[in-house]
């Protein structure tokens, strides 16, 4: 059920396999963003013709509580070239299931980036967001790693050698105020991908 470049053997090579999470503070220190990437390890003759899944929503989580159950949810959907961006909202039911938050006033609309062009971005009330084909911005010398776990090394290489160069991923970005997601202490935070049944 989780995923990380090809681990998840239920989600394997699929178009939901989530590659990497990311959160941070936005360039706009009242902001934070959320970095969903998915279906990793697309060399670039295979990017042009990636897509995301109409079938498969990404959802980022936020617990504010610290109870590690999910307050707000940010819910992306892609139709017809577009990504669909929802929230945050306090979802309807938590845990593995979910229902699309359409009755939210947090609504994103952003043309889904064609591979090589400039980054499409669009913003309303405060939100802003971004689909499309990127790098992958993972670091990972797999190699070494295997030497490591096979027990014929004990370390990295400084410098490594990079395994997911020159690969791409499809990438979702939202920012947000923090103002949006309340309070001003730690929250948790994880993302899913979640298919239509």
């Amino acid at each position: 059920m989780a995923a990380d470049h090809i681990d998840a053997p239920a989600v394997s090579g699929g178009t939901s396999d989530i590659t990497d999470y990311y959160a941070f503070q936005g360039e706009n220190t009242s902001n934070i963003a959320f970095v969903a990437n998915v279906q990793g390890l697309l060399s670039p003759g295979n990017t042009a013709a990636a897509s995301f899944d109409e079938n498969v929503m990404i959802e980022f989580n936020i617990d504010t509580s610290g109870d590690n159950v999910e307050d707000l949810v940010i819910q992306a959907v892609p139709r017809d070239g577009k990504m669909y961006v929802f929230g945050p909202v306090a979802p309807s039911q938590t845990g593995l299931n979910s229902t699309i938050m359409t009755n939210t006033n947090n609504l994103v609309v952003v043309d889904i980036t064609p591979y090589g062009q400039s980054a499409i971005v669009e913003s309303s009330g405060g939100i802003m967001a971004f689909a499309g084909p990127r790098d992958d911005p993972f670091f990972m010398d797999f190699a070494q790693y295997g030497e490591i776990i096979a027990g014929n090394a004990t370390s990295f290489n400084d410098p490594g050698s990079d395994t997911f160069a020159g690969t791409n991923v499809l990438s979702l970005v939202v920012e947000v105020p923090k103002s949006m997601i309340g309070g001003s202490g730690t929250i948790n935070t994880w993302v899913e991908t979640k298919r239509k049944q």
